[in-house]
C-alpha cells in the first residue's frame, strides 16, 4: 500500500492575492478517480516570542472569516524571497515591536490538510528588545502580554480557539517544562 494519490488533471477556479482554488481530478491506489478541491496558500508563519519576565506577546485583531475578535501570537503570510524565519522575526517586529533573539523552530503545522495546502512554520524566541510597531495599513491589532502559565490556561479553557497559537503555546510550555528553552 503506497497512500498515494497521483493528479491526472487540475483546473483553477480561483486565483487570488492571499489563495488559489483548484480541482483536481486524481487517481487513487486502487486505480479509481476521484476530485480534490485544493485551496493553495503561500505559507504562514507564528513566533512564540517570551519575554524576560516570561510573558508571551499577543495580538488581539478582528479576523473577518469568523466575525470576531482573536486572540492569537504575531503570525503572518510568508512573503516570496524570504525564509520562514526572515518573515517571522518580520512579522514580530511590525506587529508587537519586539526584536527576538535565539530562535527556535517548533516545527510545522498543517492547518487542515482534508483541503488546504498552507503550512504554517511555528518559531519560539527570546525577546531581546522593543522597537516601534510597523503593523500594514490594512491592519489593526492590539498588542498583550501573557505569563505563559496563563497562556496554557486560557488554551486549555478553550479561550484561545487559533490552532497555530495553540499548538506554539503549548509546545513552548513543553520544553519550557523540560528545560529545553
Amino acid at each position: 500500500m503506497e497512500l498515494f494519490e497521483k493528479t491526472l488533471a487540475s483546473k483553477e477556479i480561483f486565483d487570488g492575492s492571499v489563495i488559489r482554488l483548484t480541482v483536481d481530478e486524481v487517481e487513487l491506489e486502487n486505480g479509481r478517480s476521484a476530485s480534490r478541491e485544493v485551496v493553495g496558500h503561500p505559507g504562514g508563519v507564528c513566533i512564540a516570542a517570551l519575554t524576560e519576565d516570561d510573558e508571551l506577546l499577543f495580538v488581539r485583531q478582528f479576523r473577518y472569516p469568523y466575525k470576531e475578535v482573536v486572540l492569537e501570537l504575531p503570525a503572518g503570510k510568508l512573503e516570496k524571497g524570504q525564509s520562514p524565519l526572515e518573515n517571522g522575526r518580520r512579522e514580530l517586529r511590525e506587529e508587537t515591536g519586539a526584536v527576538g533573539a535565539s530562535y527556535i523552530s517548533l516545527g510545522k503545522l498543517y492547518p487542515s490538510p482534508g483541503y488546504c495546502a498552507e503550512i504554517i512554520h511555528l518559531y519560539f524566541c527570546r525577546v531581546a528588545k522593543f522597537e516601534n510597531t510597523q503593523p500594514d495599513e490594512d491592519e489593526f491589532l492590539k498588542v498583550e502580554r501573557i505569563p505563559l502559565d496563563r497562556a496554557v490556561e486560557m488554551v486549555l479553557n478553550n479561550m484561545i480557539p487559533d490552532a497555530k497559537t495553540q499548538t506554539a503555546v503549548l509546545k513552548t510550555a513543553m520544553l519550557r517544562r523540560l528545560k529545553k528553552l
